[in-house]
């Protein structure tokens, strides 16, 4: 029997392949990781997830769902159109769509797409400037960023090719006036870039809320610490060892998230 306030979500693990499967339990730890961060946004919001294939399939929340909510039997699959590929009760999320559905359609290295409407973020978002540089937990998302001008709710296809176009090659992206988004060709990199992303909007307007005079680091600095970054963390540090960790969090705080 379900707990009080709790959805009965029927598995569809028998349905999927194991690749999709993975897949699916990895998004939903993401959606549940976000909600204990305080990254949530009551139902807005989205991450999403490319199932494995040459079809350009993806997974993405239902709309009316909380982040705390997210199983990986509740996440919808579909297509670059939109269309629903699994009998569900749910319905994703127009605005989700045409964001992700874009990214994941145009690169191959997007498997997973995160996007956020943080306090934090958003504020830096607001500023003429966008992210600066002030520390080293700046640097990973600093060295990343794009920006994309706001346009409005993102429910109009034409809108995609511009977001490309200021997206470009790199991983991150603030939306300029609406909030936060990285991408990774792993869930546990696309997480681990919001991360640092979150933490560096947090300590910008944190920094500049003092008042006082903020100390810049030399160039010099910058470029030893942007030419070192792969060798402190490893080509593929998120993967063996921060996205490990966090699902053993997630597994002590409910595991749930796996059904």
């Amino acid at each position: 029997m379900a707990k009080p306030g709790l959805l009965n979500i029927p598995s569809v693990k028998g349905q999927v392949s194991a690749e999709e499967w993975e897949a699916r339990v990895n998004l939903a730890a993401a959606y549940r990781l976000c909600a204990d961060f305080g990254w949530d946004d009551l139902i807005y919001t989205h991450l999403s997830m490319r199932i494995p294939g040459s079809d350009h399939h993806f997974l993405i929340n239902p709309l009316g769902l909380m982040f705390e909510e997210i199983t990986a039997s509740s996440l919808v699959k579909v297509d670059l159109q939109g269309n629903l590929l699994m009998d569900t009760p749910y319905i994703p999320n127009a605005a989700g769509f045409v964001i992700h559905s874009a990214i994941h359609g145009a690169r191959d290295d997007a498997n997973c797409v995160i996007h956020l409407h943080t306090d934090y973020g958003v504020a830096v978002s607001n500023q003429k400037d966008g992210l600066a540089c002030l520390c080293q937990s700046s640097i990973p998302a600093w060295a990343n960023v794009a920006y994309h001008d706001y346009e409005g709710f993102a429910v109009n296809d034409g809108e995609k090719e511009r977001l490309l176009a200021d997206m470009g090659d790199k991983s991150a992206l603030i939306l300029r006036n609406h909030g936060t988004l990285t991408a990774g060709d792993t869930v546990a990199k696309a997480f681990e870039l919001m991360f640092f992303m979150e933490k560096a909007c947090k300590i910008q307007i944190l920094s500049q809320s003092t008042g006082a005079e903020l100390h810049s680091m030399s160039e010099n600095a910058l470029s030893n610490a942007i030419r070192d970054l792969l060798v402190v963390a490893g080509a593929n540090g998120a993967d063996n060892f921060v996205w490990p960790a966090l699902l053993r969090k997630m597994d002590r705080l409910d595991p749930g998230f796996r059904e």
